[in-house]
């Protein structure tokens, strides 16, 4: 199969040929349509996973998928051939991706493509959703309550946006001025905080005494910190946690994205009732992928989404 790979420790994306995958006792081999460039791929080809994780190379690089199912492996039930479905690929050692015209994955793993839902959205929406979900769960925002949101422009932080507005708190946006800028007021930020510009003197314009809580998903961690009033929440996806912060009064939350099917057809579903948008930037075929590459590492605006079939 056609498929796009890191072929060895720290090497750039490229198109290649790759043996097809079968599913195995308790899988599904997915025919892929779609899916999405996250910043876990950009930390694959960097090669700094490496020590974290272990690879088999070649690596099929891409975490989202949505397609249908193409094969049911033993004592699979539940599903059958050409369900539409979506999800992440969790699967280790890391080899298996959704950059090709196959993937296998647990079925435990997989979440259904509801009636509405295009597959280029799907393929979007499962790792930044969820982790955008995971986030703004952890700081549980109250109505009226001030939320920084620091990567506010990405694909998770753009979703954090919105699942934080609309739990009612006054949500502050970091983003560039212009795309940035209108990206996240689109999407529901009460207040954008120039990224370029004092970051501290806007947010203490907007929030004396500091903000309630802050999402950490770009730029220094302990910097953010700062910005919080004390005893005001923080969490980030980086692992840092109550021990780092020293002395910063904030309860700091570090978490994992939940990927449960449960929680992702929650947010399909709000995909499709027109509550939630995934913002896709741009759609790039299979052969485009190491350009997409590029793209994100200059810092594109939303998500950048991969056609495959």
């Amino acid at each position: 199969m056609r498929a796009v790979i890191s072929a060895e420790l720290g090497a750039a994306a490229k198109l290649a040929e790759v043996p097809t995958p079968s599913a195995g006792p308790g899988e599904v081999r997915v025919k892929v349509a779609a899916s999405s460039l996250n910043g876990f791929d950009a930390a694959v080809i960097s090669g700094y996973l490496a020590a974290l994780i272990e690879h088999r190379f070649p690596v099929v690089l891409g975490r989202d998928f949505a397609g249908a199912v193409d094969q049911l492996g033993e004592g699979v039930d539940g599903f059958a051939v050409g369900d539409a479905v979506f999800g992440v690929v969790l699967t280790f050692p890391l080899q298996a991706g959704g950059f090709g015209e196959y993937v296998v994955v647990p079925a435990a793993s997989l979440a259904r493509v509801p009636d509405g839902l295009d597959l280029t959205t799907a393929g979007a929406l499962g790792l930044a959703g969820a982790a955008a979900a995971t986030v703004v769960g952890a700081i549980a925002p109250q109505p009226g309550e001030t939320v920084l949101i620091a990567g506010a422009t990405g694909g998770v932080g753009s979703i954090a946006v919105q699942l934080a507005a609309a739990r009612g708190a006054v949500v502050l946006a970091t983003a560039e001025p212009g795309e940035g800028t209108q990206l996240v007021r689109r999407l529901g930020a009460h207040y954008v905080v120039d990224r370029t510009g004092d970051v501290i003197g806007q947010v203490a314009a907007i929030a004396p005494g500091g903000v309630k809580a802050a999402v950490h998903l770009a730029g220094d961690p302990f910097a953010l910190a700062e910005l919080i009033a004390p005893g005001g929440r923080f969490t980030t996806l980086l692992g840092i946690g109550q021990d780092q912060m020293g002395v910063h009064d904030v309860v700091a939350l570090p978490v994992n994205a939940d990927l449960a099917p449960a929680g992702l057809e929650h947010l399909a579903a709000e995909v499709v009732a027109g509550r939630l948008e995934v913002p896709v930037r741009r759609v790039y075929d299979l052969e485009e992928v190491p350009q997409a590459f590029t793209d994100f590492a200059a810092g594109s605006v939303g998500k950048l989404a991969v056609r495959v079939g």
